[in-house]
């Protein structure tokens, strides 16, 4: 008697339990979100990187800091751009403070460096929203599969004991159907572990490449105060 046609995975999907079938919902959902999330991460993170390492590149080539502000780019779109925004600010305010050369340095120094830490943690904070989905999708998926599994084989066991017979074509249909789940869990969470890693490799490299940027800011706005206060002290 034949139950089921041969690697027929709609059947076997038709013909799954009601348990099993909320199971393989539940996991496309958890695969179309980790998509999403992996596409649209694909693109901003690819992108800042790109905007990091090039301004970056850009502002160590210039002369001084007003021109190596300037080959940042815009703030709607240059990461390096909107972390120097305020730190600029700070050092126009902290450029007028009538205290002493040291103390002046000092200020620079600690308020620039809070300052561009915040917008560091900003920007990466932007950068990693929805990324934990994808680790959950990557630990989470394998066990959601697997208890779909559990859940089909007891009820095909169930099914063996109501119609008494052990035979093949009994047990291998209700079987079959509850693989599918783990196969499905498998699948959700073999893309999300391998783009998880990857974004955080890529993320590592944005994050270092403005904290790179931020020591040269500082470097050049502690010079530009020294040198701002050379002609007083003549």
């Amino acid at each position: 008697m034949n139950f089921l046609p041969d690697n027929d995975i709609l059947t076997l999907l038709m013909g799954a339990t009601l348990a099993v079938k909320m199971v393989l919902l539940f996991l496309g959902c958890m695969s179309l979100w980790s998509w999403t999330i992996i596409f649209f991460k694909f693109f901003t993170i690819g992108t800042a990187r790109k905007k990091v390492m090039q301004g970056y590149d850009a502002f160590m080539a210039s002369g001084d800091l007003s021109k190596g502000l300037k080959g940042l780019g815009d703030k709607a779109d240059s990461p390096l751009a909107r972390v120097s925004s305020l730190a600029v600010k700070e050092f126009r305010l902290l450029e007028k403070a009538e205290v002493n050369r040291e103390r002046k340095r000092l200020l620079v120094k600690d308020t620039l460096r809070r300052v561009l830490k915040q917008g560091i943690s900003k920007e990466m904070r932007l950068l990693t929203r929805n990324l934990p989905f994808l680790a959950t999708c990557a630990n989470a998926a394998p066990f959601i599969g697997l208890f779909g599994t559990v859940w089909g084989i007891m009820h095909s066991f169930h099914s063996i004991g109501l119609a008494q017979s052990a035979a093949l074509a009994t047990v291998a249909p209700g079987i079959s159907e509850a693989l599918i789940a783990t196969a499905i869990g498998l699948l959700v969470a073999i893309p999300a572990t391998i783009f998880y890693n990857y974004f955080l490799g890529k993320l590592n490299e944005v994050e270092t490449g403005m904290v790179d940027f931020a020591g040269a800011f500082l470097n050049r706005a502690e010079r530009e105060i020294a040198w701002a206060d050379k002609p007083e002290k003549q």
